[in-house]
């Protein structure tokens, strides 16, 4: 018979291993899996890799544990200039590497270095003006550096900034009109930057006033002048018998003809028993005498004076309470050759309606065609010189109708002294008892000299320095030290200044000697370095009796101040005469020849607008910021506007004229028309 307890070791074995059961249920499960994801860099370029969940950020850590079967997303940034290439390993091409981790895994990221292309930005700067381009990004800085290199498809953006006196005009090429220059630069672009010239550009005014001689006068037969030398023809006022039959008006009309002397009362010149007789033309209105080509240089002088000026405004009418007849000249001429002692040659007045061509004044003409002028320019007042250089001076004669001496009326050149604008006056001495090198007396020869504002100059040593001998206006010209503002005085005591001759004058004064000195001085200013930023205004100052067809223009009074020094007998001296018609100081004189003469004057042209010449006070004006000196000059229309051309600039190379021919006919006699 067997054990009780047999079963016991297979019983002990069973529990040992129920035991080892539970004791391993109380320990709980094994720790998850992590596998590791590496990261390679390769290629020429540069970037980084970096990964969601954050543990890879490459190049400083390349490689990261997730857990198993995690899904790990890679991210490329190619660094500056670098570009990315591709995945490859456990990502391939260039899309997004998300990679889910069922074991452990690698990817090389290839960064390639960036092939930039660079095209280039060209700017050419146009026009008459100045100014400088720039870009950004930086590289364009013209003038000086005027194309660069950008990369491909970059965006370059260009400002312009205007010279000192220029403007922008606009954009042409990759860019068009005024806004904005932004190019994309997908290939080669080039723009261009156009600058005008303004009036701020003229840093030099020059006036010029020669003597007594009247539009018609000089510059009547001017259209006939174009005709002859095939200069295209053009709407301009001068003397009707010049006008073409047909085109553009005025159209061709009789030579003007005037009332002249009653030929039964001839002049009768004082003998030794018996008196002059028939002092006074008597008026004929039969008797008419036709404007006329003249055969001599040398005139003698008809009166411009007040009681003349008014007198051809009409013989029967000289307060001008009705519209000009123009028919006085002759009887004016007449009467002046008759009553001064001893009398003149031409007691009958022919001179008044006498006129020259362009085979007498051949260097104006030319010039009047090349450059610019005006058949509606007058002088500011009706009467003699006098008062119209004390309009050019200071824009008014302060009621005077007489020549004066002590004006305190504020000159131009007082008004540029007190702006800081520098500033001339060129007298010449030939002629008169100055030395080039005395000032004091060159003033004395000035027209400064009528007024307060000379002693003022006279007792400053400063000021007396810009008063100079005319050789000095060619040496300013050529050495760059002419003034902002420059006046140049006629060379009367000198027979220069194309004046009628005066009773006293024994030289007489040849129009072709005048026009030949004024050639001399404006070639030299033309071909001088002064010429790219100058203008000069060549006029006369008042007509000197010869006529005109064009009547004296309304024009507001100066200073509200009417005439106050008339003497008894005087036109206008009437009761109840003054501040009526013309018996004020609110019409202009007659017409004058004028030229502007700049590169920047328009080519062959003929202004209508209506100017007295203070116009001249109202352009230095207006370009050098200084206050009108009067009303008269406030009133004048803009000469910058008019007779300049800043965006082409003309006559950037001036032209050349012919020499003024000085081989006609010079004789006192009285005329034969």
């Amino acid at each position: 018979m067997k054990p009780r307890y047999a079963f016991w070791p297979v019983l002990s074995i069973l529990l040992t291993i129920v035991l080892a059961g539970c004791r391993g249920m109380v320990a709980g499960p094994p720790p998850p899996v992590t596998l590791t994801m590496s990261v390679t860099l390769a290629g020429t370029g540069k970037g980084t890799v970096t990964s969601t969940p954050a543990g890879i950020n490459c190049p400083t850590t390349c490689s990261a544990s997730f857990p198993q079967n995690s899904q790990v997303t890679l991210t490329e940034t190619p660094g500056t200039s670098n570009a990315f290439s591709g995945w490859s390993g456990a990502c391939t091409g260039n899309a997004a590497c998300s990679v889910t981790l069922s074991a452990a895994d690698s990817v090389t990221a290839t960064f390639s270095a960036a092939v930039t292309t660079s095209v280039t930005m060209s700017v050419t700067l146009a026009g008459t003006g100045t100014g400088t381009v720039t870009s950004t990004p930086a590289g364009i800085n013209c003038p000086t550096t005027c194309s660069a290199s950008f990369p491909q498809n970059s965006e370059v953006t260009l400002s312009e900034t205007p010279g000192t006196g220029n403007a922008f005009s606009a954009w042409s090429g990759a860019c068009m009109g005024n806004a904005t220059c932004s190019v994309t630069l997908s290939a080669a672009e080039s723009v261009t930057a156009t600058f005008a010239a303004t009036l701020q550009s003229i840093n030099h005014i020059v006036v010029f006033a020669q003597e007594n001689r009247s539009f018609d006068h000089y510059f009547g037969a001017l259209r006939g002048y174009w005709a002859q030398n095939g200069i295209p023809d053009q709407s301009f006022d001068g003397l009707p018998q010049f006008n073409p039959v047909s085109g553009i008006a005025p159209l061709q009309g009789p030579a003007p003809a005037i009332t002249g002397c009653n030929p039964a009362y001839p002049f009768i010149p004082p003998t030794s028993t018996t008196a002059a007789q028939n002092t006074s033309c008597i008026p004929d209105t039969t008797t008419l005498v036709t404007s006329f080509h003249m055969a001599s240089l040398c005139t003698e002088e008809p009166s411009p004076f007040w009681n003349e000026a008014h007198i051809d405004w009409d013989l029967n009418d000289p307060t001008g309470l009705n519209p000009a007849a123009l028919n006085g000249f002759v009887v004016t001429a007449a009467n002046d050759a008759r009553q001064v002692v001893p009398a003149l040659n031409d007691t009958n007045g022919l001179r008044a309606m006498g006129y020259f061509d362009g085979g007498d004044l051949n260097y104006y003409y030319f010039m009047a065609s090349s450059f610019s002028t005006s058949d509606r320019w007058f002088t500011p007042v009706m009467s003699r010189t006098q008062l119209n250089r004390a309009y050019l001076l200071s824009s008014t004669s302060a009621g005077h109708v007489y020549p004066y001496v002590g004006y305190t009326n504020t000159t131009i050149f007082e008004a540029l002294q007190n702006a800081g604008i520098t500033w001339k006056i060129y007298v010449n001495p030939e002629g008169t008892n100055c030395t080039p090198t005395d000032s004091s007396c060159l003033s004395g020869n000035s027209y400064i000299s009528m007024f307060a504002y000379e002693q003022t100059i006279l007792n400053s040593p400063t000021l007396l320095q810009n008063i100079v001998p005319i050789s000095q206006f060619t040496t300013d010209v050529q050495n760059g030290t002419l003034p902002q503002v420059a006046l140049i005085e006629p060379a009367s005591a000198a027979a220069l200044d194309e004046h009628p001759n005066d009773i006293d004058t024994e030289t007489p004064n040849d129009i072709q000697a005048g026009a030949s000195y004024v050639s001399g001085l404006i070639n030299a200013f033309m071909a001088s370095p002064s010429w790219k930023d100058s203008a000069m205004i060549f006029t006369y100052d008042e007509f000197g009796g010869f006529y005109d067809h064009v009547s004296p223009q309304p024009m507001p009074s100066p200073d509200g101040i009417q005439p106050l020094d008339l003497q008894p007998n005087d036109v206008c001296d009437a009761p109840g005469q003054i501040g009526t018609g013309t018996c004020d100081f609110t019409y202009t004189g007659y017409r004058v020849p004028m030229i502007v003469i700049s590169p920047f004057a328009k080519k062959n042209y003929v202004s209508h607008t209506i100017y007295d010449y203070t116009a001249m006070l109202k352009l230095i004006e207006t370009r050098f910021g200084v206050a009108p000196l009067t009303k008269r000059d406030a009133a004048q229309a803009d000469m910058s506007t008019d007779f300049f051309d800043f965006v082409n600039e003309p006559w950037a190379t001036p032209p050349t004229p012919p020499a003024q021919l000085t081989s006609g006919q010079c004789s006192l006699a009285a005329p034969t028309p």
